[in-house]
């Protein structure tokens, strides 16, 4: 038996080593392990509330509890407890600055989360919560807690004199807030701008920004805008500022119409200033002395009732604030008549007629070279024969000869000719016919001229014979007057053209 015995002793050994072992490192991880759980990191503002929680883990049920503290350790200053629970004695809070405002949510060891009510700045910091255990001793679990702060935020302009050097116009700040803000300008004036900060004594920080610039009268009622953004805003803060530049006034008088006439009633002059703050004192005098009786002062506004010779004068406009005075003046001339003032057509209707004129030119030119193109186009040769003379006859064979071959072959007018026609009717009587002279009012009949024009040695036959009665040269020899009793019609010798 002992030689079995010793035959298996080493693997009894071996298997004994092993369990050791198990043992060691079950004990290790449970040493280890973090048997206090707590939040890391909290954020919170002040006048708020806020649950610290704690809970204690104990796997293998082997660690009795004894007691539980919540130690409190500022970011500048030492470690102080500020609640403590025990089974037995109950809950204690024996730090005098949280006192009424820590209380234990849970009563119990297991769980002994707290809350901390009406915060300040100043509770920012390390909150640990720490077990009295047995037989492990002290088990622990640290949470930061970060206070946030938004800032008051402010914007207000300084009253500044004009002036040639640069001074601070406005400013803008962001107090007591955490983190720190950043302030930024928006601006249409040259200038500059400086920040500062300050840290308060709980941990917040003001911030400052003041906005510089050399000012000028025109830059009084112009807006600089001031922008402050930080982590505790939704959105950044906007807020405009208008510059308030003072100056001394500038003044000028208004209201002359160089129209003051002897006898015109109620002529005013009005003296503007431009000034910052506004005018204190409005004066009016002349250079002559005080003013005359017809004049009227109210404040700005002079007025005469009625114009005479003792209001032709000058008159001066005073004005003054608390950085200066100004005058202006200003001539007035009186008139033995009125003038009659017109005001000039507006420049839209001058441009209308101007263009109108240009127009109506145009359209005369225009005319007068188609007229005149027209009157060229006329003075060129004939283009028909013109109709042979005829001797005067009666009636009777004139409306023969009209309805002859002669009158079908009569061709229009030409441009440039004239025809004239006679205005009166030509009389006519019941004695065409041709077998009595007295039809002729007594006068030899009158020759066909157109048979002489169809036989032209016939012409010249007469022509050499001496009978000049039928020459075509009307303007050498006039056609003899026919004895033309009362009553009867005749004919006027043509008229060529």
């Amino acid at each position: 038996m002992a030689r079995d015995y010793a035959a298996r002793w080493p693997g009894s050994l071996v298997r004994s080593t092993w369990l050791v072992v198990a043992a060691i490192l079950i004990a290790a991880q449970d040493t280890g392990a973090q048997k206090v759980r707590v939040d890391e990191k909290l954020e919170a503002y002040p006048t708020e509330s806020v649950d610290l929680h704690c809970e204690f883990v104990d796997r293998g049920g082997r660690t009795k509890l004894t007691q539980v503290s919540w130690i409190w350790e500022p970011t500048d200053g030492q470690r102080d407890n500020i609640a403590v629970y025990h089974p037995i004695y109950g809950q204690s809070f024996p730090n005098l600055s949280f006192k009424d405002r820590v209380s234990f949510l849970h009563n119990t060891l297991e769980n002994p989360s707290i809350k901390i009510s009406n915060l300040r700045m100043s509770d920012a910091g390390r909150y640990t919560c720490e077990y009295a255990t047995y037989p492990s001793g002290n088990e622990q679990g640290t949470t930061t807690l970060v206070m946030l702060a938004k800032p008051k935020n402010s914007a207000n302009v300084v009253t500044v004199q004009a002036g040639t050097k640069s001074v601070v116009v406005a400013q803008c700040e962001a107090a007591e807030g955490k983190p720190a803000a950043t302030i930024k300008w928006l601006a249409s004036v040259g200038g500059n701008h400086s920040t500062s900060t300050t840290n308060g004594p709980d941990g917040t920080v003001t911030v400052r920004s003041e906005y510089r610039l050399v000012p000028t009268p025109a830059d009084n009622g112009r807006e600089v805008t001031c922008m402050v953004d930080q982590r505790t805003q939704e959105r950044p803060w906007v807020y405009p500022v208008k510059l308030s530049v003072e100056y001394p006034p500038s003044v000028s008088i208004e209201g002359y119409d160089n129209n003051w006439y002897v006898g015109r009633s109620d002529a005013t002059l009005l003296c503007l200033a431009n000034a910052n703050p506004a005018p204190t004192t409005v004066t009016w005098t002349t250079a002559s002395g005080p003013l005359p009786e017809t004049v009227e002062v109210d404040g700005n506004k002079l007025t005469v009732r009625k114009v005479d010779d003792a209001v032709n004068t000058t008159f001066t406009c005073e004005v003054k604030n608390k950085h200066g005075a100004s005058r202006h003046q200003i001539t007035t001339i009186v008139i033995e008549e009125r003038r009659q003032i017109t005001s000039g057509p507006p420049t839209g209707a001058v441009i209308g007629g101007i263009l109108g004129c240009l127009a109506f030119i145009g359209i005369i030119i225009a005319t007068a070279f188609f007229i005149r193109k027209r009157q060229e186009d006329g003075e060129g040769p004939p283009k028909h024969k013109p109709p042979p003379p005829m001797k005067a006859g009666s009636s009777t064979e004139m409306l023969n000869k009209s309805s002859g071959p002669m009158a079908t072959e009569t061709a229009p007018l030409s441009p440039g000719e004239v025809y004239y026609e006679p205005t009166g009717g030509e009389p006519v009587t019941n004695m065409d016919d041709e077998t009595t002279g007295a039809l002729n009012g007594g006068a030899p009949p009158v020759l066909d001229d157109s048979a002489k024009y169809d036989n032209r040695n016939e012409l010249k036959d007469h022509t050499a014979d001496g009978h000049h009665g039928n020459n075509l040269d009307s303007s050498n020899h006039e056609p003899p007057a026919a004895n033309i009793a009362r009553g009867e019609s005749f004919v006027s010798p043509p008229m060529y053209v």
